[in-house]
């Protein structure tokens, strides 16, 4: 009981810490994929971007850390949909960390257009407008539509079982669908994700994560539940 108490604060930190990172590294990756000055601006901030990735990088951790963390308590009441939650959050870290490369590409691209000074500026906008498409569909694939998924396969687990108060799975599957549609209006044009109507879609699915995180950190998972789902036979 005592390890699983300790697994409840370490899966609350974690969904604290990818949401602070996934955060920072937006704000930190402004200069380079916003503004049409973006291949000067970027070599000029070029530190603001690498702790841009470093940031984008500790969200990766999180999220494979908030997966193998639950996935021994998860398992306990369905190990096919436990195992899926982590396989699908690792493709979500990896969808991720194809974003970040993308980006520290970016940053090196802005690095020799201004090493050419400025010349041949075609072709080099050619080659940003690519990786700033790259980025942009990692962006949707990873938050959005991966998010979704895995949000949906915790959170039913977490309604079934009571390991935590229902409202919060139940947030937790809204949010999931929410999110998942988001990603689906997203990819055939209806919304862009940066908007009034991505940021509602995905409202959901992050107070849910934030609440999830500090009852995990005060209360922990329902003792009762535990003791019954670690009490079953292999």
């Amino acid at each position: 009981m005592k390890s699983n108490k300790k697994a409840a604060k370490i899966v609350g930190v974690l969904f604290i810490l990818a949401a602070v990172s996934a955060v920072a590294g937006v704000i930190l990756y402004d200069p380079i994929l916003n503004g049409s000055d973006y291949l000067m601006n970027g070599s000029k901030h070029a530190n603001q971007i690498i702790l841009g990735a470093l940031m984008e990088l500790i969200l990766v951790v999180s999220a494979i850390g908030t997966a193998t963390t639950m996935f021994p308590i998860l398992r306990r009441y369905n190990e096919t949909i436990a195992l899926w939650h982590v396989c699908f959050r690792f493709l979500e870290a990896i969808v991720i960390t194809i974003g970040v490369i993308s980006v520290l590409s970016l940053l090196t691209l802005s690095q020799e257009f201004v090493a050419a000074g400025a010349s041949d500026a075609a072709s080099f906008h050619t080659s940003g407008t690519v990786l700033k498409a790259i980025h942009e569909w990692t962006f949707m694939l990873g938050p959005n539509f991966m998010l979704g998924i895995n949000t949906m396969m915790y959170s039913y687990i977490f309604y079934k079982t009571k390991l935590v108060p229902r409202f919060i799975p139940i947030l937790g599957m809204t949010g999931a669908t929410l999110v998942f549609v988001c990603a689906l209006l997203v990819m055939f044009g209806v919304i862009e994700q940066v908007s009034v109507w991505g940021g509602m879609l995905a409202l959901p699915v992050a107070a849910n994560e934030m609440i999830l995180a500090v009852w995990l950190i005060v209360k922990g998972f329902n003792s009762s539940t535990l003791a019954a789902l670690f009490s079953k036979k292999e």
